[in-house]
């Protein structure tokens, strides 16, 4: 029998057209897509419904109830389909394969995010490679994770970040292996995928998404401690503070320090992530390390500020406590750190 996958057009460069103001998102991707890749060309094209969302959208507008919308549209066709494709735009495609990672727990089916730095409608462009790709394997590999399919790279979802504004090659995981090459054959790299369960998925879909006061800040040098108190009063529910090396700040700022603390005493979830693009954090390699640790702040190993931030979303959309919260986010729910 003939695979059948399901394609989510969300919005995105790959289904966007010229403007007067630039690109932006158009309706009509299923005739694009009809007309540029007919699937009667290859035996190796499943069959598929392309489902257009009323609102497309830039995914520079993307907020966290958009999250919710498509992790609850794949869960709801979960058993009708044999693989998932979400068309999305390039900008902040990370976060969303990094918070569907989270709700869409115990997959064993492909779920893969996929878009473009051109459109489908350009005479040069990289949409139809990808989204060919991505639909090959979606229907014929047994993926049971969600992924992120660009350039010839299959990608752990939560374990992605956008590295170049412009190139084609724009997505990495620069701490955890590809999940796949694509050339001239496709290469699958079994013993980085997740292992496929056993039982079916049980999806944790809260009813509302809201958008918490999840809010990152870089530490730089002078950095001043009226800018995490001034954070701390806006009902901020997490800070992700990125800092120096394997998660150093500078342990003779006794105010910045303090200000941390009364953060961590006011049940704000607090974060340190590495500014590295790879490594992770060790609190406990310097002393700046350690009185870092000291004010409550919880290392965040190797997660990208991407799977950080969406993975504090989906935790605090659940009843747990502040201390569940903060043990969950140093240990793997789906492959999003490495201990």
């Amino acid at each position: 029998m003939k695979k059948k996958i399901y394609i989510a057009y969300t919005g995105g460069t790959i289904g966007m057209q010229r403007s007067e103001k630039g690109y932006v998102p158009m309706s009509g991707l299923d005739a694009l897509i009809a007309n540029k890749i007919p699937g009667h060309m290859s035996a190796n094209m499943p069959d598929y419904e392309l489902h257009e969302y009323d609102q497309l959208i830039d995914s520079s507008n993307i907020i966290p109830e958009n999250w919710l919308t498509i992790a609850k549209d794949i869960a709801d066709r979960y058993n009708d389909y044999d693989g998932f494709i979400i068309l999305h735009g390039t900008d902040t495609m990370a976060y969303t394969a990094s918070a569907l990672s989270f709700m869409l727990q115990g997959i064993n089916k492909p779920v893969i995010v996929t878009g473009s730095q051109i459109p489908l409608s350009e005479i040069r462009n990289d949409a139809q490679d990808n989204l060919v790709t991505a639909m090959i394997l979606a229907s014929h590999y047994q993926i049971p994770e969600v992924c992120l399919y660009f350039n010839g790279r299959l990608l752990r979802g939560n374990r992605t970040s956008k590295l170049k504004a412009t190139g084609f090659d724009a997505f990495d995981t620069p701490n955890y292996p590809w999940l796949g090459q694509v050339g001239i054959h496709i290469e699958i790299n079994q013993s980085a995928l997740l292992p496929p369960s056993s039982a079916d998925p049980v999806f944790i879909l809260p009813e509302s998404y809201r958008q918490w006061r999840v809010i990152p800040l870089v530490l730089y040098p002078g950095m001043p401690a009226e800018l995490i108190d001034k954070v701390a009063e806006l009902d901020t529910k997490g800070i992700i503070l990125q800092t120096y090396g394997v998660g150093n700040a500078p342990d003779n700022d006794k105010a910045l320090l303090k200000a941390l603390t009364k953060a961590n005493e006011r049940d704000i979830v607090l974060v340190n992530l590495t500014q590295c693009i790879q490594g992770r954090v060790d609190q406990s390699s310097y002393a700046t390390g350690f009185a870092l640790a000291d004010t409550g702040i919880i290392g965040g190993y190797d997660m990208t500020l991407e799977a950080a931030f969406t993975k504090l979303h989906y935790l605090l959309a659940q009843d747990l406590s502040v201390e569940d919260i903060r043990k969950k986010m140093q240990e793997s729910q789906c492959g999003e750190l490495t201990c």
